[in-house]
């Protein structure tokens, strides 16, 4: 399944699974930690899901990452 992810919603998520911090994802990505909140907020309300570790747990066990 792929939640009907952006691109770049994937990017954030693989990069959450590593255990990156929002502060190391917008650095990482080249993006403001304003936006990579609001990525994170996407992702979790099309996961279903309350926090990012719910998202990283789901995303691995269903091979979205």
């Amino acid at each position: 399944m792929t939640y009907n992810l952006s691109e770049r919603e994937k990017e954030v998520l693989e990069l959450l699974t590593l255990g990156y911090t929002n502060n190391e994802i917008s650095k990482k990505l080249s993006v403001v930690v304003d936006t990579t909140k609001a990525h994170i907020s996407a992702i979790l309300d099309k996961m279903c899901v309350e926090n990012r570790i719910q998202a990283a747990i789901k995303a691995i066990k269903e091979g979205v990452v």
